[in-house]
């Protein structure tokens, strides 16, 4: 009779200890980097196209160093670059916050195929990047405005 009481004590003990355990799947998103994604509207349109892009921070920490209070650069793909960085407190691991949105308009005057490029810069140093395209037509009489 004592044999399976053990057994029963054992199985619980060891239930407990499993079942109190951080989940893994939760440690390794925490350590794991943020990505970005891009999005472009519209895609495609006519000269001049306003065209809005929106860069989300996906997955990874809340606070991955890298990520916090970067320099951007916006390089539109048609020999305008655009750079913005903010002036932030000092970093704390497990208080500093990511900024987990960006966006940008820019205008195209011209008819051509555009790669958009966003990049995460810390000082000179790039940490991350995302790109997309964007077709601009000639003629469109201010489609796009």
């Amino acid at each position: 009779m004592n044999e399976p009481r053990r057994v029963c004590r054992t199985l619980v003990a060891t239930l407990a200890v499993l079942l109190s355990a951080p989940p893994l799947q939760g440690q390794q998103a925490e350590d794991q980097k943020p990505s970005l994604s891009l999005r472009v509207t519209p895609p495609v349109g006519f000269t001049p196209l306003r065209a809005r892009v929106v860069v989300d921070v996906r997955d990874g920490s809340d606070d991955y160093a890298d990520f916090y209070c970067p320099q951007i650069e916006w390089d539109w793909g048609d020999g305008t670059i655009s750079e913005s960085g903010s002036d932030c407190d000092p970093y704390e691991a497990g208080k500093s916050e990511i900024r987990r949105r960006y966006s940008a308009d820019h205008i195209y005057r011209q008819a051509g195929q555009f790669r958009i490029v966003f990049k995460l810069k810390q000082r000179t140093r790039q940490v991350a990047a995302v790109n997309s395209r964007i077709e601009v037509r000639s003629g469109g009489g201010g489609f796009g405005r």
